[in-house]
């Protein structure tokens, strides 16, 4: 096949996600590609020269959303760079995609695999799935060197398969894909936890006076499983409801101590509708309650009052 765009336009015919090309190094322009299809996976080996391409907002599809991408480098040098990720990957290396967001790949003359995994079968959340995107993963040690030598093997011959054996094989493959993606994501959860977390508290704060902010709605504006985002916060002193919970107390705590207000009313302010069981989480919190503060407040108020000399200096 010769001719950038001729071949750029197969692979979007072949089913892969489309790609625009860049630049191209030389006029001797020559590439291949060999689509294969086990059960549900679809797979693809693409032999290309030097050069760049890219995929936009404005390129991708949404059948494509249905599928997460999986590039396994077999020849030469490739770097793919997707959300803040940047993957340098050499022969056996992989990188997971995500095949409707902006991606950009520059490459020697190579020839890599891809691979199209349903998404339903990963069920990776949409964190995770930041956290892998553009990230490189090893494929010469652990389920990475498994994943990557039969996404080679695979590629090359797929022949003799009954349909419930292309299927149970299938299985067997992304279950192996799951397997390196978790130990992947067990090497950068750390660091992006804590932004993650980070992110989550700042949302809380900004939000403490809305009386539905709770572990659903925080769970929700993140993306993700309220189990995902107790999970997340498992190690932490405080769940996030107890966490909701102790920021409005202090807040109501500081508003109280300097304000003339009711309690039912600084209170409600704060996202408590029941004034009996916010006096209550107030006492059990500060040993006291919430009352003292409003009686010291007017006291001092009177007392000031008082001490002030009145209009005719006397």
């Amino acid at each position: 096949m010769t001719g950038a765009e001729a071949f750029l336009e197969t692979l979007a015919t072949s089913g892969l996600p489309p790609l625009r090309g860049r630049r191209q190094v030389g006029d001797d322009f020559r590439a291949d590609v060999v689509t294969r299809e086990l059960g549900p996976l679809r797979l693809a080996e693409l032999v290309t020269p030097e050069g760049e391409c890219f995929r936009d907002v404005r390129s991708a599809r949404a059948a494509d959303s249905e599928w997460w991408q999986i590039e396994l480098v077999t020849r030469g040098r490739v770097r793919a760079e997707q959300g803040g990720g940047s993957a340098e990957l050499g022969p056996t290396d992989l990188v997971l995609i995500d095949p409707v967001r902006p991606v950009r790949f520059a490459s020697t003359a190579s020839t890599h695999v891809t691979m199209l995994v349903p998404r339903r079968s990963l069920r990776l959340g949409p964190d995770d799935a930041t956290r892998l995107a553009g990230v490189r993963i090893r494929g010469d040690r652990g389920p990475g060197a498994l994943v990557s030598s039969l996404a080679r093997d695979m590629a090359r011959s797929l022949d003799g398969f009954r349909a419930d054996e292309a299927d149970r094989s299938a299985a067997a493959v992304i279950e192996l894909i799951s397997v390196a993606l978790s130990a992947q994501l067990g090497r950068v959860r750390p660091v992006a936890d804590e932004a993650l977390r980070s992110r989550i508290v700042g949302f809380i704060e900004a939000r403490l006076s809305d009386r539905g902010l709770g572990p659903a709605m925080v769970a929700a504006a993140h993306h993700m499983s309220v189990r995902q985002l107790h999970k997340l916060f498992e190690a932490q002193p405080l769940t996030v409801a107890a966490l909701i919970r102790r920021r409005r107390l202090e807040r109501c705590r500081a508003d109280l101590a300097g304000t003339d207000r009711t309690v039912a009313a600084v209170a409600a302010c704060w996202g408590f509708a029941d004034p009996a069981h916010f006096s209550r989480l107030f006492k059990a919190a500060y040993g006291y309650n919430a009352g003292t503060l409003t009686s010291n407040n007017r006291a001092r108020t009177v007392n000031a009052s008082a001490a002030r000399p009145s209009e005719d200096g006397h």
